[in-house]
């Protein structure tokens, strides 16, 4: 545990970056949408002329569509708190770990009553994985969305694409269904500014038969919000456990398998922001899956003086 919470460091700024600094021209932004959805019996090659992207009410020029092969990063992050039935569950995670193509890179952290709890940095090593995993003890329920920004604020540098799969209820106690859940806002301008999609797979408490369902649900949604808004995507079934994760584990699978780097000109470029967006197939076979708005970093200043 303390050798993995070393390794933790600076904030990764991949997917959306600035590829120019020169004011006088218009600065491309990089975003990752995946191929969610299709109905096609073939996976599709995506093209600019698939795609279309609007900010605001306008649409801004797509500059290129370049489809991602090759290492991933994939962050396991388990919730002690969801523990129902948790055994044959975690038997299917232990085997779509194995699954992956050899590329992939595991790394493994658990929430415990709200807190981070490193387990294991990213590794090609499918035995250290396996090992690492270890199905949830039960906890007492907290915010989870605070240990999401702080395993996306300390992931280390990497030129891989990293996503994020979360299992967990999502329950805040502390919530009020009518206001928007802080934690949960800021775990999303982390993944945004750090290009983590975020993944999210409902399991709820021992409990849950017995819990507040008004925060159970709204657990839920801010699952899914949190998912949505970071390009990736929630899995839940109403509030009990879901009877097996396996097709979903399979979805996150070939949603990652279908990626794609969208560069485009936005209007707006207000360094240090950040600006929605929607990102939208022509092809009615086509579902796409992307972030909900991207960040435009600060310019850099030199502190040196003249």
């Amino acid at each position: 545990m303390n050798g993995a919470s070393r390794i933790f460091g600076l904030i990764f700024l991949s997917s959306i970056t600035l590829l120019a600094q020169d004011k006088s021209s218009p600065v491309p932004i990089q975003i990752t949408v995946s191929a969610g959805h299709f109905y096609t019996e073939q996976a599709p090659v995506l093209t600019r002329d698939d795609l279309t992207i609007t900010e605001g009410f306008e649409e801004v020029p797509i500059v290129s569509v370049t489809r991602v092969h090759g290492a991933i990063e994939i962050f396991l992050l388990i919730d002690h708190c969801s523990s129902c039935e948790p055994g044959t569950k975690f038997n299917e995670l232990r085997r779509f770990i194995v699954s992956q193509p050899p590329e992939t890179s595991f790394g493994v952290a658990y929430i415990r009553e709200g807190r981070l709890e490193p387990a294991l940095s990213p590794t090609q090593d499918r035995e250290a994985v396996v090992k690492a995993i270890n199905t949830p003890e039960g906890s007492k329920p907290a915010n989870p969305f605070t240990a999401l920004a702080e395993l996306i604020r300390q992931w280390p540098p990497s030129t891989s694409r990293r996503a994020v799969l979360m299992i967990s209820n999502g329950l805040d106690p502390a919530g009020e269904i009518d206001k928007p859940n802080g934690p949960a806002e800021d775990a999303i301008d982390e993944a945004i500014r750090a290009g983590v999609s975020v993944f999210a797979m409902y399991h709820p408490s021992a409990d849950y038969a017995t819990a507040d369902w008004s925060k159970v649900y709204a657990g839920q949604i801010e699952l899914a919000h949190v998912a949505a808004e970071t390009g990736g995507e929630a899995y839940f079934l109403g509030f009990g456990p879901l009877p097996t994760i396996a097709p979903f584990l399979n979805d996150v699978a070939d949603h990652l398998a279908n990626q794609y780097v969208l560069a485009f000109v936005p209007h707006a470029m207000r360094p240090g922001s950040f600006e929605n967006i929607y990102v939208m197939s022509a092809n009615t076979n086509i579902d796409v899956i992307a972030p909900a708005k991207f960040w435009i970093p600060p310019v850099q200043t030199s502190s040196r003086k003249p």
